[in-house]
């Protein structure tokens, strides 16, 4: 029986271990794959307090690093099932059963797709949803990014380190990255912005070969030859494990309040799961931190 078990590596989940074990709570992390979330394909990050610049792997290793020596238990398993609405949480993975009086639920999101099947099809082969870890493989070529967020500005400015010719398709006439993001594309002469515009499908026979695009104002239809194509249009919510469990929203994000519990006592989220209205790294620590304090003082009730 453990204290505290946290589901999800990210920044969110390392950092509620670490809050979790400097208060002496017997705490177990588990993470399906590797610690680290999303971040550690973010090439740079900026906005960090402290760091005027750090890479995401970087960040995160130090993150990990931290917890690890205050005592978290990490354990790479895949969860398969819960039981979290009684006193006891229970959560079954495909190695065993861990049971703890607490639960934090940080397993983060993922990244959205077009829903094309070439989309599938061309996964590793032309298609791609993130520019550090792929970039590379397109020097001196032409791509495309889909998508007007920040993400989709920094794998744009990213990319032109290799590719010749980066095109940004957005479906509006403004971007909603921060202004600063925003500068920097438009500055790199590289970009080329198409405006107004929706990928209506992918072209390849063996792996990407161009893009079939849309223009919502106007429904001309036209072609784009591009050699790779980067997806950066929003995020889906990590929650499947607790639909039905614990209150979401319509799209899946899990409800909290600011302490960061759900509907049941005793179970917190922490990080992208949540509905939230920034999702940034430094808002994903502070709410880990936040739902390990909140659930030391839940745990002390109940002794």
């Amino acid at each position: 029986m453990y204290d505290l078990i946290i589901l999800g590596g990210g920044p969110a989940g390392l950092a509620a271990g670490l809050y979790a074990c400097r208060s002496k709570l017997d705490t177990v992390m588990i993470e399906q794959m590797y610690v680290g979330g999303q971040i550690v394909t973010t090439y740079e990050i900026e906005n960090y307090p402290g760091f005027d610049g750090i890479s995401g792997p970087d960040l995160i290793n130090k993150m990990e690093a931290q917890a690890k020596r205050y005592g978290l238990q990490i354990y790479n398993e895949e969860v398969v099932g819960l039981d979290i609405t009684g006193k006891v949480k229970k959560v079954t993975t495909n190695k065993k059963t861990y049971e703890a009086k607490a639960i934090i639920l940080a397993t983060g999101a993922t990244p959205k797709e077009l829903g094309f099947d070439k989309e599938r099809k061309f996964r590793g082969s032309g298609v791609s949803y993130c520019a550090t870890c792929d970039g590379a493989f397109y020097k001196d070529q032409v791509v495309a990014v889909v998508g007007g967020g920040d993400t989709a500005m920094e794998d744009s400015n990213y990319l032109t380190k290799f590719a010749k010719k980066v095109y940004v398709i957005h479906r509006r006439d403004k971007l909603r990255a921060s202004k600063t993001l925003q500068d920097r594309a438009f500055a790199n002469p590289k970009i080329e912005f198409i405006w107004d515009t929706v990928v209506k499908d992918i072209q390849g026979e063996y792996g990407v070969e161009g893009l079939i695009l849309k223009n919502v104002k106007t429904n001309e239809e036209s072609t784009l030859k591009v050699d790779g194509v980067f997806i950066a249009i929003g995020l889906s919510p990590n929650s499947d494990l607790v639909k039905g469990i614990v209150d979401t929203d319509e799209y899946g994000y899990i409800l909290t309040d600011e302490d960061m519990k759900t509907n049941i006592p005793g179970v917190f989220a922490a990080g992208d799961v949540r509905k939230k209205t920034l999702r940034q790294v430094v808002t994903a620590t502070a709410d880990g931190a936040i739902a390990a304090y909140v659930a030391e003082k839940y745990i002390d009730s109940l002794e």
